[in-house]
């Protein structure tokens, strides 16, 4: 969610996977997953009002790539 831990994890360049509601904040502007202020943010947006359903296996799925990712790179070749 939209808090204070994001904008200083944005601001310490650090990644930071936002999610928000379908019709969030201003900051955030329309139709983009990325945030000019922080080019470490990433943006899940609600496709529709209260459907956070969608929202949570976007993120689930996204996730799951990263941990595989670091998985394969620790992994003996």
């Amino acid at each position: 969610m939209d808090t204070s831990v994001v904008h200083l994890a944005g601001a310490l360049g650090k990644p930071v996977w936002v999610l928000s509601r379908f019709d969030g904040c201003w900051r955030w502007l329309l139709d983009r997953e990325d945030s000019p202020w922080y080019p470490t943010l990433r943006l899940f947006r609600q496709e529709r009002p209260g459907d956070w359903r969608a929202v949570v296996e976007r993120v689930a799925h996204e996730l799951s790539s990263v941990v595989e990712g670091d998985r394969r790179r620790l992994l003996p070749v």
